[in-house]
């Protein structure tokens, strides 16, 4: 397999970027960037460890404006009931860098932001973030250094939107048998999704 080791070898295969991609890239959050946070009810953010390790990225959802806007620089992103693994939190402690993509349902612009993270269990800020009656466990801070929006062909060539484009339910699982047998767990894996399913009830 041929392998492409150089930027000169790589650039070969594309056409230099237009004015518009070059210049896309603001480093705060403008009246676009806060209209689609607050708009968003999904997102996922990148992280990696200080060692070089394997890099993560994790999905986070709620509410639209979940996300909370402090300033032209500052969002708070809520941290909320999941596996407990803590891989993005962990790594945030080790390696502050992070990349987030917000997703509106329906539009195929997505906004990218970069920045570096920290955390922080301010009971007033988690308070701010609560949802469902509950505040935030933790909450994520990202110092924005860019932001920038994301052209559409990505989301528009896999039909993301289109209701023609899902698939049927049936052609996995449920997500508890999926975990179960991909781990090799002792147990019934029909038990297995349905503990999963009640387990995943709970939201906040």
């Amino acid at each position: 397999m041929a392998v492409v080791d150089s930027l000169e070898a790589l650039r070969a295969h594309y056409r230099a970027p237009g004015e518009r991609s070059r210049r896309k890239v603001v480093d705060r959050l403008d009246d676009h960037c806060r209209t689609y946070i607050a708009h968003a009810p999904f997102l996922v953010i990148g992280t990696s460890a200080a060692d070089g390790g394997p890099g993560d990225v994790s999905p986070r959802g709620d509410r639209p404006g979940f996300v909370h806007v402090v300033d032209d620089r500052t969002i708070l992103i809520p941290d909320r009931p999941g596996n407990n693994r803590l891989d993005t939190l962990t790594n945030i402690l080790e390696n502050p860098e992070v990349a987030v993509i917000f997703m509106i349902p329906g539009f195929d612009e997505t906004l990218r932001l970069n920045g570096r993270a920290g955390l922080t269990d301010d009971p007033e800020l988690l308070e701010r973030l609560a949802m469902g009656g509950k505040p935030a466990l933790m909450a994520i801070r990202v110092r924005v250094r860019e932001a920038y929006i994301h052209c559409n062909r990505a989301l528009r060539r896999a039909g993301l939107w289109d209701e023609e484009s899902k698939p049927d339910r049936g052609i996995l699982p449920g997500g508890g048998r999926m975990v179960h047998e991909m781990a090799g767990l002792d147990g019934d894996p029909e038990e297995a999704d349905r503990t999963y399913r009640e387990g995943t009830r709970t939201l906040y």
